[in-house]
Order: C-alpha cells, then sequence, then structure tokens
C-alpha cells in the first residue's frame, strides 16, 4: 500500500506538471483576456443603438396597412418580429419568420423589396465607403446568418466607425469602432476561442473549447490538492517552513493556496458555460411557447390612419406582436417603448391597455404541460433577475408555472416581450456558472464597483498562480 501510495503521489506530481506546461499558457490567456472584458464587451447593436440610427417614421409616406404588408410577404404563421420602419427615406415593414426567414415590404408601394446594393446601404449609414463581407470575426456567430451579406460600411470618422448593414433588409446590424476592435482581440476574442474559421462551425468549435477547458480544470484540481498536501502549518519541515518549495516554486505555492480555489472555480464554471452534454436549457424561450403566448390571431385589420395615432413624439419604430390571439402595436423611440396599443377595432374603442391582467391571459397556456400557478411584479433586482450587462429592464413580470421543469417566464409589461425563460436547470446554471465565473452574486451585482474590484484581485491572484506556472514551465523544458 506504501508502494501504491507513492507511485500515486509520483503521478500526481507529474501530471500536474506536464499538465501545467500544456495549459499554463491558456490559463495566463484566459485571466488577462477576462481582465479586459470587464471594461470592453464583445462589439454589438443594442436595440436603443439602432432606434438611434434610424430616422423618424414619415408617417405621410405610409400608405400600405400592416396586414396588406403581412400578406404580400408571403411569410405565414404569426411572424417572430413585424415592424414598421424606416430604410433610409422610405418607410418599410420588416418582417421575420420563426425560421428567420425574412422579408421586407415597402409601406409606400406595397412591393416584396429585394436586396440592397452597395450605393443603397452607404445611403443608409451615411458613410462614404463600403466593401462586401459575408461573415468576419465581429459577426461570425450564428445569430447574424438570417442577415447575410452584409456591406460593411466606413464612416471615416475620428473612431473608425463601421456599420454592418444586411444585404437582405437594409437594417443597421451591427457598429463597431477602431477602439472596440483593437481591445477584443486580446478580450473576447481569446477568451472565447473566437476564431473566425473555428467559430464558423459551432459545434467544433464547442468541443474544442470543452476540451480545453476541461483539461485545464484537472490542471487545476491537481494543482489545489498538491498544493493542499505539500502545506505543513503544524509539522513544519526544516527550518520552520510550511512549504517545501524556493524560490519561484514558492511563489506558485503561496499564490495557489491564495487564488487556487477560485481558479479552479473560476475554470470548472467555463467548462460549465459551453453546456456539457446539453445538461442545461436555452434561456431563449423555445417556438411552442412563443406560439402558444402569440395564440391565433385574425387578419391584422388596422387602417393606415389608424398608425400615426398610436405613438407619442417622434416614434422611430411601430412594432406588431401578437399576444393572447390579438394584435398589439407598440410605438419605440428612443426612450424605448410606449405602452402597447390594441389593433383591433372594437379593443381600439373600448380603450384596452396592454396590461397584466392582458399579459397573464394570454401567458395562462403557453407552456406545455404547465399552469400558470404566479405572477410577480419585480420592481427592483433579485437573485435571478439582476444586471446582467444587457440592460435588464425593471419593472418585469415573472410567470410561474407548475410543469415538471418549473418553469419561469420573465416579460416586459411595457410592450409584453418574453425576455427570457429559465426552468429549474437555468436556475442551477445560474449558481454553478454565472455566480462564479462573472461573481454575479447576491450583494455584489447591485454594487457594480465592488464586484469589479473583487474580479480584479481575484484575476491577479490567479494570474500569479499561472505567470509563476508558466516561467517554472519553460525553464524546465529549457533545461530539457
Amino acid at each position: 500500500m506504501r508502494a501504491l501510495g507513492k507511485a500515486a503521489r509520483r503521478w500526481l506530481l507529474l501530471g500536474h506538471r506536464w499538465l501545467g506546461i500544456v495549459t499554463g499558457l491558456f490559463f495566463a490567456l484566459w485571466i488577462g483576456s477576462g481582465l479586459v472584458m470587464l471594461s470592453v464587451p464583445f462589439p454589438s447593436l443594442s436595440q436603443a443603438e439602432r432606434l438611434a440610427r434610424l430616422p423618424p417614421l414619415a408617417w405621410e409616406r405610409v400608405r400600405i396597412s400592416p396586414g396588406a404588408a403581412l400578406e404580400a410577404s408571403a411569410i405565414s404563421g404569426v411572424p417572430a418580429d413585424f415592424a414598421l420602419e424606416m430604410r433610409g427615406i422610405e418607410p418599410v415593414y420588416r418582417i421575420a419568420a420563426g425560421d428567420g426567414t425574412r422579408a421586407v415590404v415597402s409601406a409606400h408601394g406595397g412591393a416584396k423589396l429585394g436586396p440592397v446594393d452597395a450605393t443603397e446601404a452607404r445611403r443608409i449609414a451615411g458613410g462614404p465607403r463600403s466593401e462586401a463581407v459575408w461573415r468576419d470575426q465581429w459577426t461570425v456567430t450564428a445569430r447574424y446568418d438570417p442577415l447575410r451579406p452584409f456591406h460593411k460600411v466606413f464612416l471615416d470618422d475620428a473612431g473608425g466607425t463601421e456599420l454592418y448593414v444586411s444585404a437582405v433588409t437594409g437594417e443597421i446590424a451591427l457598429e463597431t469602432t477602431r477602439w472596440a476592435r483593437a481591445w477584443n482581440w486580446v478580450g473576447a476574442v481569446t477568451h472565447w476561442v473566437y476564431l473566425t474559421p473555428l467559430r464558423a462551425r459551432p459545434e467544433a468549435w464547442r468541443q474544442v473549447v470543452l476540451w480545453l477547458s476541461g483539461i485545464a480544470s484537472v490542471t487545476a484540481i491537481t494543482g489545489l490538492g498538491i498544493g493542499i498536501w505539500r502545506l505543513r502549518p503544524r509539522r513544519r519541515y526544516r527550518g520552520g517552513a510550511v512549504s517545501p518549495y524556493r524560490g519561484l516554486a514558492l511563489w506558485h505555492h503561496v499564490f495557489g493556496m491564495l487564488g487556487g480555489a477560485t481558479l479552479l472555480t473560476f475554470i470548472l464554471s467555463g467548462w460549465l458555460s459551453m453546456n456539457p452534454n446539453r445538461w442545461f436549457s436555452s434561456l431563449s424561450p423555445p417556438e411552442t411557447v412563443r406560439a402558444a403566448y402569440a395564440g391565433a390571431p385574425g387578419r391584422l385589420e388596422a387602417e393606415v390612419g389608424d398608425l400615426a395615432p398610436l405613438g407619442v413624439g417622434e416614434v422611430r419604430a411601430l412594432r406588431f406582436i401578437a399576444i393572447g390571439g390579438h394584435w398589439w402595436a407598440i410605438p419605440e423611440g428612443l426612450a424605448g417603448p410606449q405602452p402597447g396599443r390594441p389593433l383591433d377595432a372594437g379593443r381600439r374603442a373600448g380603450n384596452a391597455t396592454l396590461d397584466e391582467a392582458t399579459l397573464a391571459a394570454a401567458g395562462a397556456s403557453a407552456v406545455d404541460g404547465g399552469r400558470l400557478v404566479g405572477v410577480e411584479r419585480l420592481i427592483s433586482y433579485d437573485s435571478y433577475w439582476y444586471p446582467h450587462g444587457d440592460g435588464r429592464p425593471l419593472p418585469v413580470l415573472r410567470f410561474v408555472y407548475d410543469d415538471p421543469s418549473a418553469t419561469w417566464l420573465h416579460i416586459d409589461p411595457r410592450n409584453g416581450a418574453i425576455l427570457n425563460r429559465l426552468d429549474r436547470s437555468g436556475r442551477l446554471n445560474r449558481w454553478l456558472f454565472e455566480a462564479p465565473h462573472r461573481l454575479d452574486l447576491p450583494g455584489l451585482t447591485r454594487h457594480p464597483f465592488a464586484r469589479e474590484g473583487t474580479q480584479w484581485v481575484l484575476c491577479l491572484l490567479g494570474s500569479g498562480i499561472a505567470l509563476t506556472g508558466v516561467v517554472a514551465g519553460a525553464r524546465r523544458l529549457a533545461r530539457r
């Protein structure tokens, strides 16, 4: 047994040493890039930023009703997205099906519009130059697939702004700046292993990151185990030392004892973020939930003259959404969505509003196999609805169901939109990934400076572990 234990300890030491040589650089890159990501998010275009680049709706040029536009689009069923917006100087209906199919119908002439050419893209974005792009570093993910290809328009301003205009719909889908692009190469691109040829193949990318983070997790586990095993606070080593190491190895041991547990939870939670074995469900509600929530509305009967009075002030978009079997209009301006207004003639005459009771009635049968057993109105953040870097609104409605997955739906009461779906596995993932990896912990989520300061301290300790390990590994390889 002693011989077996000695052999096990030897293989533990050798395993950690060589795994550390292989993965140490990844630890250093992940920690350093994570610190960059605290200040520089991956390029995107929020709804507020998109609306800010749209001209106000030219109501006097709208001659086609939304119902006629929906018929002209040839999109069947209830659209996943349906809005009246401007495309340059022309008002258009942009319509998206549940499978991602897009159609654009002129609100002035009623014709279904074709692709946008480079000249029109430059006019929409307001830039002098453009180039055609199918997929690049900033549009690599699948969420952009229905909008491809793009015209990348260069604004030639001081910030090096580039706007991506979808050739399919003519909408501005993404904005990047020189500063964001430069920092993201050492931030999100490095942290997420977002190499375009790899990330363009989602499952291959997922497997690569799973294996890298999985092997790195073994390195962290063995390192923490060795660190605790070799620590002697009572029966000390020669000279009263609590560690048998000297020099750089001693620093590696010290950093490991101070930050090893945090580094282990960081890398394990990063591995879990890739959803191994599909343990966790998506936050995006499935199409069955969206369809049940929308119901089966009839023909959209609103006439052109009914549209302009729906909004207050300068409206940039008028969104049409089906909720509970009825059509609603959501005017959107620079201040965000305005209260929903009904489009059915009878409900307009009765001054119906998109209130909590209406939304609860629509959500009553939204989840298959479950009843709506509770509706909570959150006016402040809690452990499951908290600031997340994505502008989560307040107040918000939480629909609670008694289905086998214990589903929650979070609903925006302003426009009735389903913001996310959170079932039992999603709530577990919140504590296994978001809490340890992003420090989205109760108390810290409400105090961003304290949260970011804690992240810096813990990441610097992790950097100490990674850098001392990388240098030690390099020295050993050099000696060999």
